[in-house]
């Protein structure tokens, strides 16, 4: 599991993106890959899934 935050969530379109805490890097997140509801600046855990355009956060949960 990866920590991060995350920077961005738009519920009604069901995407956003979480930052990796440590490398900054910026991962892709669709509501089918959450386990937990998230608002921009949680604190949370992921897991990465290769995905159509790269790798994408799955499994998040808050933490």
């Amino acid at each position: 599991m990866k920590n991060g935050t995350v920077k961005f969530f738009n519920e009604s379109k069901g995407f956003g993106f979480v930052i990796e805490d440590g490398s900054k890097t910026e991962y892709f997140v669709h509501v089918s890959g959450l386990i937990d509801e998230i608002r921009e600046g949680d604190a949370v855990e992921f897991d990465l899934k290769e995905g159509r355009k790269g790798l994408n956060a799955v499994d998040v949960r808050v933490i």
